[in-house]
């Protein structure tokens, strides 16, 4: 039994590695005290220690302690319990309180320092735990740091930037009093810590010396890096172009002595340089600064200007060339950059954007886009004996760039094709069945005029022997043979009846012994030797 109440409203608060457990008492007694204590779960105690005193909240006066001591493994779990005590007279345990310390801790403020210098405020920053033994976040290195300026005055407005451990503040009036906060961030983890004290400092004037470059600029197209700068110096003057990484102004060290002259811009009397062998990484970032020299061997340095090459670089025009094959528009695409081709693609992540169009007199025709990621694309649908045009622009959407628009470049489709293989579908066609016809006709041509030739146009010819009797039948049974050489007779006219009658009489004698003789003779030559004769007797007689 017992009159007093237990705390309330647990909480604990985490600022880096200090600890503060806060409570409310509800309670009207005096003299009451509180005491606290605390369990921890580690690997080896999966179940809890045993509990025990929480160094520095015990017999406590006040709603709050300070029990930073007593916590030294920020990952692990703890259990936090507290109790209001007067003499021997105690109240119930106040409900537990879990935690784990790395979760509820919040980012300290950091350390800062001001300088006032040539119209700029150069601030240095202390990261939060500095000099401390024991420390709630790993390396100062994850740090980011923002920056709240404004002016000291009633109707100022705040302006937020975020800034390196050692940065300077430009941009300022001259003569004005400006007040400054700076907080401390993890932006992997997401979280903000606690803003530095304010702290006010008045800015100076700005002396202008006509040595130092001003107005730098940077031109970049396709990976090549281009430095040009504004001389105001009118007499012999010399530059060195110099180059810091990115990364050496994240730490809290002294980077004044680490930048570099970058080779191929020293000592030059140009206003520009090509500090494209430098970028060597497409990841980080650099800083560039121009050093004048004059004659008398005094030197002034410009401002600073960052190089970030992915987000400075701009993207140039894509190449493009055409082919037309199988009614298809091709169209292939060679990426910005030439010898950076690579690094263009790969790390833009380029996609194109094709225009294309149809060349005609008709100056309505409709420009149809086509947006593709291949550096190979093709058109179909297309016209035949048309001229189309097409013009192709690369853009990356991570980078939100896009490219200046190719040359315009055109190609002309063939003519329709549908025509010529109906014409030679035909004359093919026609061709078979003259084919079809001439065949079968010409073979029965050919029958016919072998009969006719056959019949009144034989081939094989009579022998001589039987050709020039002009049908006349045969009286001889015996075969002819050559004619021979028959000698001429005459007979005298009949004035001796008698030797003429011999006369014919030994003719016929000897004719028919030739006959004999030769078995060739015919009657027929007896015919015509008879009537020889006889005209030989006429011819005697006249």
């Amino acid at each position: 039994q017992t009159n007093l109440k237990s705390p309330e409203d647990i909480q604990v608060y985490v600022v880096n590695t200090n600890f503060t457990l806060r409570w409310n008492y509800t309670g009207n007694d005096t003299n009451v005290t509180f005491s606290a204590e605390y369990r921890w779960f580690e690997e080896s105690e999966p179940n809890g220690t045993e509990w025990k005193g929480l160094p520095g909240c015990q017999n406590v006066t006040c709603t709050e302690c300070d029990f930073s001591s007593a916590i030294t493994e920020y990952y692990d779990m703890y259990h936090v319990r507290i109790r209001a005590e007067r003499r021997e007279e105690v109240s119930p345990w106040s409900s537990v309180f879990e935690m784990i310390p790395y979760f509820i801790a919040q980012i300290g403020p950091p350390g800062i320092e001001l300088q006032s210098v040539n119209g700029v405020i150069k601030i240095k920053v202390s990261p939060p735990e500095e000099n401390q033994v024991r420390k709630m976040w790993i390396t100062p290195l994850y740090f980011k740091y923002k920056l709240v300026i404004w002016e000291n005055s009633s109707n100022s407005e705040f302006r937020s930037q975020s800034i390196f451990p050692t940065d300077t503040i430009d941009d300022l009036a001259p003569d004005t009093t400006y007040c400054l906060k700076v907080q401390a961030t993890l932006h992997l983890e997401l979280l903000e810590g606690l803003f530095s004290p304010i702290r006010c400092i008045k800015t100076t004037r700005k002396v202008n010396d006509v040595l130092c470059p001003t107005n730098l600029r940077i031109l970049a197209l396709n990976m090549q890096f281009h430095l040009h700068w504004t001389n105001q110096y009118k007499q012999h003057v010399s530059y060195n172009v110099q180059y810091l990484i990115g990364y050496l102004k994240k730490l809290h060290d002294d980077y004044s002595v680490k930048w570099l002259n970058i080779h191929g811009c020293e000592n030059i009397t140009d206003t520009q340089c090509n500090f494209s062998s430098i970028i060597t990484a497409t990841s980080g970032f650099y800083y560039l600064r121009v050093q004048a020299i004059n004659e008398y061997s005094r030197s002034c340095l410009s401002n600073e200007v960052k190089v970030d090459p992915l987000i400075t670089n701009e993207i140039g025009p894509p190449g493009v060339k055409l082919d037309i094959s199988n009614a298809l528009l091709h169209i292939q695409i060679s990426p910005p950059g030439a010898s950076e081709s690579e690094v263009m693609r790969d790390h833009y992540d380029l996609s194109y954007r094709v225009l294309y169009w149809k060349n005609s007199s008709n100056n309505e025709e409709e420009i149809k886009v086509k947006e593709i990621k291949q550096t190979i694309g093709s058109i179909s649908d297309l016209t035949p004996s048309t001229l189309y045009c097409v013009k192709v622009q690369a853009f990356s959407e991570a980078y939100n760039k896009s490219s200046h628009f190719s040359k315009e470049e055109c190609i002309k489709t063939p003519g329709d094709k549908i025509l010529p293989l109906i014409i030679l579908a035909t004359f093919v066609t026609a061709l078979i069945a003259v084919f079809l016809v001439a065949v079968p006709l010409g073979f029965a041509l050919y029958q016919a005029y072998s009969k006719i030739k056959y019949v009144f146009f034989p081939s094989c010819q009579p022998p001589l022997n039987i050709e020039g009797f002009g049908g006349q039948l045969l009286s001889s049974p015996y075969p002819l043979t050559a004619e021979e050489p028959i000698e001429n007779c005459s007979v005298i006219e009949t004035i001796i009846t008698e030797e003429a009658n011999q006369i014919v009489s030994k003719d016929n004698k000897h004719s028919k012994q030739r006959n004999q003789d030769s078995g060739n003779y015919s009657n027929d030559d007896n015919a015509s030797g008879s009537k020889v004769s006889e005209e030989m007797l006429e011819k005697e007689t006249v």
